[in-house]
């Protein structure tokens, strides 16, 4: 049990270094997500947001600004999911 615990708070502190992109817009989004949603996400909405996280800020700023949806609809899935909880925050 303690290594499992283990292995999910290194994968989430990595989560939340990669997180940390130096843009506000975009910090405000990510890292409250991983400390507040990423441990109760499903496991392939785990595989999405990690997909997310190696995507470029350039294209994370556009998605998360709702200017165009990503194409993938994987990514659309967990851009709308930080989205939503960001709002539920506000």
């Amino acid at each position: 049990m303690s290594e499992r615990v283990s292995a999910d708070s290194v994968e989430v502190k990595r989560l939340w270094w990669h997180s940390r992109r130096g843009m506000l817009e975009l910090d405000v989004l990510l890292v409250p997500f991983v400390e507040e949603a990423y441990r109760d996400l499903a496991e392939d909405d785990k595989a999405r947001y990690k997909a997310l996280i190696d995507c470029e800020d350039t294209d994370l700023f556009v998605w998360f600004m709702e200017r165009i949806p990503p194409q993938d609809p994987d990514l659309a899935r967990i851009v709308d999911m930080v989205l939503e909880h960001a709002r539920q925050r506000a």
